[in-house]
């Protein structure tokens, strides 16, 4: 139970860290419990889809030597931001999506901000250790 409200604290801070670095990618409210809940929803989706997802998806990870998991993290945070606006009503948007609707822009802003977020989780998470 610490390990989780560790993780979802470190993210929470990633997420914070992100959308300040790179509003143009990845924007939240800022509003601390909205935060808190989009974290939330980050640990179930990549704690229950994403290795469900990366198993169907192996052989094509294997064909471009892992490069294809940086589009499975791209698809985990559209997921993310779609759940968090249509379930929970938080304004999140990966480059204006879902509000605009999908388009390369949000592919690309997912991209990066997916790249983004996993450099500042594991920066964080060597700072803040469990």
């Amino acid at each position: 139970m610490r390990g989780f409200l560790i993780g979802t604290a470190v993210t929470a801070l990633a997420f914070a860290i992100v959308t300040r670095v790179l509003p143009q990618f990845v924007d939240l409210g800022g509003d601390l419990p909205q935060l808190i809940l989009v974290a939330l929803v980050f640990g179930v989706v990549n704690g229950v889809i994403k290795p469900i997802v990366k198993l169907f998806s192996l052989p094509i990870t294997v064909m471009t030597l892992g490069l294809f998991s940086f589009v499975i993290n791209a698809g985990m945070l559209l997921l993310v931001a779609w759940v968090s606006h249509e379930l929970f009503d938080v304004p999140m948007s990966v480059g204006g999506f879902p509000a605009d609707g999908f388009s390369l822009d949000a592919i690309v802003a997912a991209l990066v901000g997916s790249i983004a977020i996993s450099v500042v989780s594991t920066v964080v998470g060597l700072v803040i250790h469990d």
